[in-house]
């Protein structure tokens, strides 16, 4: 018997039918000498990773202390997960209430990114002010990171076959088997479209994970191309542009999602909500550094 072996799904074939892909026996986890590691676990670590990297690397090329950015990232990152988990819980206390146990079980997923964004800002501001560097320069860099992570982290949902929209006919469609994904998130227009295929019920839905993946690159290339190559710029430009491209695309994509965190008695999806104040926020605030900045200029 080897040592490691894959735990299986009911089914583990995921397909992208207008793509012409299909992926089979796609594991949710494996077992390591019959410890259970969940594939979302893995990817998230890969992720924090990751992005701790560039951050550093980014750090050495700006004249920073790369060390710095490492012990706040060491922190960061443990505060970053447990936020995100109370944000999750907190809005989904209408089930946590009844299964106490499983609040601090994350195998399954359940983390909330504005509940890590949240804690990860309180942690760097804290961080700052005790080394006495520059909050808004920080922000700057470690943002990168952030994004990076956050477009590879996307691709734990993946695994989790979660964090989907509803149905959809578009070039991305992707299909999951109905016995791989949590009921309570297939709603009845996904029920009236089921594919059979192979004897396999299927639902149809927008890999909305995909497209916040590839959104959150997207955003990643104009954060550094404002980091490196923009010279008219000022401490906090680079956090607030992430705030506002990230802002419109969570708002977006929030809104195709059957999982949506609602706010108590009303049916307004909390994380939609607070991307559209980030994004309108961050747009406010980087009219008027500009126009300060142009005020400036035209007095010299």
């Amino acid at each position: 018997m080897g040592l490691i072996h894959v735990v299986a799904s009911e089914n583990g074939t995921i397909r992208f039918p207008h793509l012409g892909i299909t992926l089979e026996h796609v594991a949710k986890a494996f077992s390591i000498g019959g410890l259970e590691v969940a594939c979302y676990g893995i990817v998230l670590a890969v992720a924090m990773v990751l992005g701790l990297l560039l951050v550093m690397k980014v750090a050495d090329h700006t004249g920073q202390k790369g060390d710095d950015y490492f012990d706040l990232g060491m922190i960061a990152i443990v505060v970053s997960v447990t936020c995100a988990r109370i944000y999750y819980v907190a809005f989904s206390w209408d089930y946590y209430s009844t299964h106490l146990k499983e609040i601090i079980n994350i195998r399954e997923g359940g983390l909330a990114i504005y509940g890590g964004v949240i804690g990860g800002a309180v942690t760097t501001a804290l961080f700052c002010k005790i080394r006495k560097i520059k909050f808004l320069k920080t922000a700057d860099t470690a943002i990168l990171g952030l994004v990076w992570g956050q477009a590879l982290g996307r691709w734990g949902n993946f695994f989790n076959r979660e964090a989907f929209g509803g149905y959809t006919d578009n070039l991305f469609a992707m299909q999951l088997p109905v016995s791989d994904v949590r009921s309570g998130e297939i709603t009845a227009e996904m029920w009236e479209k089921v594919k059979r295929i192979g004897g396999t019920e299927y639902i149809q839905i927008h890999p909305t994970f995909l497209y916040e993946s590839m959104w959150n690159i997207g955003v990643l290339l104009i954060l550094l191309f404002l980091t490196f190559r923009v010279k008219r710029k000022y401490d906090g430009m680079v956090f607030l542009n992430y705030l506002l491209l990230y802002g419109i695309g969570r708002f977006w994509i929030e809104g195709l999602r059957t999982d949506q965190l609602l706010l108590p008695r009303t049916q307004i999806p909390v994380s939609q909500l607070l991307s559209g104040i980030l994004a309108v926020t961050a747009l406010f605030f980087l009219i008027i550094n500009k126009w300060r900045m142009d005020h400036l200029k035209s007095r010299m």
